[in-house]
């Protein structure tokens, strides 16, 4: 019969062999190089700049064949318009679109063409959290997302959260890019709390440490029980 003793060797044994394979930091920069990849904070576009997936109504007078509610700005920043052709749309406002749409149309086809451009329907923007949270999930960006509030959407990380493993994962002009973060320290104001913008991933890492140490506990009374009673 293994005594408590050995029992609490064996077990503080497993829990060090635990740290070492599951110890590995990710290779994504970490400090000022982190920073550099994923800035504190990032110029946002305007609220009347369209987007990638937002719906418009183009309408031209006296043009039935061309109004339409259902003008879709695609994967590429435009938007397919007859007669005019693709007109590059996201990051602009309505009137700057209206305007090109105007020109186009009265280069060759109408004389003094009336349009208007009107948003029906805005894109949700979302980021995600996975990892070692309470409620991992896609959730929508403010202008004011930052680290500490993304991650508080998401309930909170575990009790087994390795808080110096919190990495933002984004894509920008088509480059995937990333960095790593140390939850712990920006909550204490050591370290700045960097902007969550739309389309990031942050995922939260799992400490192997505190994870054995975890299921060590929770098996230490099943094993006391046992051996006052055996």
């Amino acid at each position: 019969m293994i005594s408590a003793s050995k029992f609490a060797v064996l077990s503080l044994g497993l829990i060090a062999c635990a740290a070492c394979a599951g110890g590995k930091p990710s290779m994504l920069p970490a400090g000022d190089a982190a920073y550099a990849a994923i800035p504190v904070s990032v110029p946002e576009a305007s609220e009347e700049s369209l987007r990638v997936g937002d719906r418009l109504a183009v309408r031209v007078l006296g043009e039935p064949e061309l109004t339409s509610d259902q003008y879709r700005i695609d994967g590429n920043g435009s938007v397919q318009v007859p007669l005019a052709g693709e007109i590059p749309a996201a990051g602009r406002k309505p009137a700057d679109v209206r305007d090109e749409i105007v020109q186009r149309l009265a280069r060759n086809y109408i004389r003094n063409p009336q349009v208007a451009v009107i948003v029906m329907e805005r894109v949700k923007t979302t980021f995600a959290v996975e990892g070692d949270v309470r409620e991992p999930g896609i959730f929508e960006a403010q202008p004011n997302t930052t680290l500490l509030s993304a991650i508080a959407q998401a309930k909170s990380p575990t009790n087994v959260a390795r808080l110096d493993e919190v990495m933002i994962f984004r894509t920008m002009n088509g480059q995937r890019m990333g960095g790593r973060f140390d939850l712990d320290s920006i909550r204490k104001g050591r370290a700045a709390d960097p902007q969550v913008i739309a389309g990031d991933t942050i995922v939260v890492g799992h400490s192997a440490l505190k994870g054995a140490w975890r299921e060590f506990l929770q098996a230490a009374p099943a094993f006391n029980l046992f051996y006052i009673f055996r």
